[in-house]
């Protein structure tokens, strides 16, 4: 029978929490809560997960009805949930469906029950609802960082808090390199998988120092300039790039210079593709997935777990023959590739990072495989098989 008023019982839960976490302030004297551990209040009570913002949050001690506000958290909560991602979860959005169709087939193949989940809309695209968040009991909901702003503005938040919802926020989106071992750990702390999350975020660091080292010895005047292409081929008209952040981080981290962190404080934005074709760009960088089935007249590199080595370099060589793009002396020494869009938004791009420390320095990185990097992470930490083409570039 369903609850006939779920918003009074969970507000009743919400002034649970508060109490919970006034009494936690008083046990832990001249310590901030933010840097309490997780007690251990015993079964069926509470624990607390300091988030991606910074925030402590009680959160149940055994969270079963879990709701991911954006689908592709999937990536990381599979690291953690491997025998099954959505044993715990209540609902999710459907970004992961309409944005990775190659993951999300392979997911729904190896455990079917997520169609129980419920679906919500894209929360960047509208207003997360706390009405139906609450309506399937939801115990947790799992926020990106980056709508952190909208959300509170939006109201969202303070109802989540009146229904007596506990939320945290991740980020492998905005500022990954800081953020994702943060958020690693945050999802660990809140479904009861902390070694788990440490055994990733140990690797995921060890394969991140492989590259830093010898980047470290590659001086600044030795670093190509390179301009990286959001989305390349997604839609008709050109171009998005990166900023400092997100793939600009990538690049930096793999031994360039990145083209739109001289342009852009923030993420990114749009830029007229003549600013790129004047500069003595050294290596061009799309990213690409299967948008195919949202935007079916989509000339993106479909890249993903469905992807074939022959119909990527076709759609490559493509992109590379546009007008502009192909009198670029970059294009035309063969130095234009392409690589996965999904890295951008979730645990694994220390995969990317790698991919492209090998374009920038072949010889630095000649024994570097980030294939085999990407094997290992999926048969050390993912319950799906690794396959397909994830970066590719002219040969």
């Amino acid at each position: 029978m369903s609850d006939p008023d779920p918003f009074s019982r969970r507000l009743a839960g919400g002034i649970a929490l508060a109490v919970l976490i006034l009494l936690l302030a008083f046990a832990l004297p001249g310590r901030g809560l933010a840097q309490a551990p997780a007690p251990a209040l015993g079964a069926g009570a509470m624990r607390v997960v300091v988030d991606a913002a910074g925030r402590s949050v009680a959160v149940p001690r055994r969270v079963s009805r879990a709701v991911l506000a954006e689908g592709r958290i999937l990536y990381a909560l599979a690291i953690l949930e491997t025998e099954d991602p959505f044993a715990r979860l209540a609902g999710w959005a459907d970004d992961l469906a309409k944005f990775d169709p190659d993951a999300f087939r392979r997911y729904k193949a190896r455990f079917p029950g997520l169609a129980r989940l419920a679906v919500f809309g894209n929360a960047y695209a509208s207003d997360f609802s706390v009405e139906r968040a609450a309506a399937i009991d939801a115990d947790l909901v799992i926020f990106p960082l980056g709508l952190q702003p909208r959300l509170a503005e939006g109201g969202v938040l303070d109802r989540l808090d009146r229904a007596g919802i506990p939320f945290i926020f991740v980020d492998f989106l905005d500022d990954p390199v800081r953020n994702a071992a943060i958020s690693i750990r945050a999802l660990g702390a809140a479904f009861d998988r902390e070694a788990r999350a440490e055994s990733f975020v140990a690797f995921h660091e060890a394969e991140l120092g492989r590259v830093a080292t010898r980047i470290a010895a590659i001086p600044l005047e030795r670093r190509p300039l390179v301009f990286v292409e959001r989305a390349a081929g997604y839609a008709p008209e050109c171009c998005q790039t990166f900023g400092p952040f997100n793939y600009g981080q990538f690049v930096a981290l793999a031994g360039g210079r990145n083209w739109g962190s001289a342009r852009f404080s923030g993420f990114g934005g749009k830029v007229n593709p003549e600013a790129v074709f004047v500069d003595p760009i050294d290596v061009v960088i799309g990213t690409g997935a299967n948008w195919s089935e949202a935007v079916p007249d989509t000339t993106a590199v479909l890249l993903g777990y469905d992807a074939k080595p022959a119909a990527v370099q076709a759609r490559l060589a493509a992109l590379a023959a546009r007008p502009g793009w192909r009198d670029m002396q970059a294009v035309r020494e063969r130095r234009f590739f392409s690589i996965y869009h999904q890295f951008y938004n979730g645990p694994y791009f220390v995969v990317a990072i790698q991919a492209m420390a090998k374009w920038l320095h072949p010889e630095a990185f000649a024994d570097l495989d980030p294939v085999q990097t990407f094997a290992t992470l999926h048969r050390r930490f993912l319950p799906i098989e690794f396959e397909g083409v994830f970066w590719s570039g002219l040969p």
